[in-house]
């Protein structure tokens, strides 16, 4: 038999570890790797971080808005996960927006490219542009003129704030840049089934549904909607940027936690 010195540590069991030893290697990937996924299954499946990246929602949203979309508002395709992986066609408890509702999706002609943009036709619906009013199965959408606006990406160029009401009773307010331009004008056009028609607030600084997907979104598919836009979390001036600690304070105060109309 052997003894031990009164003083002496105690001999670790084999296979035990020691408790003030530091974390292996194996440990710390695999608490990463649980973050990782955890980030990425709550923007895939929850909700989803969204910069506006141009002026075409303008007045509502303007460029510097940070974003906060809900994946689960219409259900889940491929186009709700990142890097648009191919996965099988349709939607899991997939459901329609509703006319007005702001959503996030997946340009048709390029899916790499996030937009966003205004639902204003439904599948069945009939849209038409007159003038600049928009026409949906038959009815104009009314319109209140509110007085002139501030273009934010071009604020040499006048334009009017205009309320225009659907009528589910949605009311939000957009951009008229004067009469006679491209967008003014569409022929009525019946939206198929599986397809929305789209339109930005700033309806003279938008390429949307009223044009080809080439150069536009044209009839946009249901199954490349990311989810609905639902707050306005913070918005930055233009110039801030992450590298730059010292822009990180260039908030516009008056944006911040907005609900999306």
């Amino acid at each position: 038999m052997t003894s031990t010195s009164p003083h002496a540590p105690p001999t670790p069991a084999a296979g035990s570890a020691r408790p003030d030893a530091p974390p292996g290697m194996g440990e710390t990937i695999r608490t990463v790797a649980l973050g990782l996924a955890a980030a990425v299954l709550i923007q895939t499946v929850a909700f989803q971080p969204f910069t506006i990246p141009s002026a075409s929602m303008e007045p509502g949203l303007v460029v510097g808005d940070y974003l906060v979309v809900s994946k689960s508002a219409y259900g889940w395709s491929r186009a709700s996960v990142a890097f648009n992986p191919p996965l099988p066609p349709g939607r899991l408890f997939g459901r329609l927006p509703a006319r007005g509702d702001v959503v996030v999706f997946r340009r048709p002609s390029n899916p790499d490219e996030i937009w966003i943009k205004r639902v204003i036709g439904l599948p069945g619906d009939r849209v038409e542009v007159v003038g600049g009013m928009v026409i949906v199965n038959g009815r104009p959408l009314p319109q209140r003129a509110l007085g002139p606006g501030l273009d934010l990406d071009a604020p040499e160029r006048p334009v009017l704030r205009v309320e225009e009401r659907h009528p589910v009773g949605r009311a939000y307010v957009t951009f008229d840049a004067g009469a006679g331009l491209a967008g003014d004008d569409r022929p009525a056009q019946v939206v198929p089934a599986g397809q929305l028609f789209v339109m930005g607030d700033h309806r003279d600084n938008s390429l949307d549904s009223r044009w080809s997907g080439d150069v536009g979104v044209g009839l946009l598919p249901v199954t490349n909607l990311v989810g609905r836009a639902e707050l306005v979390v913070a918005s930055w001036k233009p110039g801030a940027a992450l590298y730059k600690p010292w822009t990180w304070f260039n908030l516009r105060p008056g944006r911040l936690m907005q609900r999306i109309g």
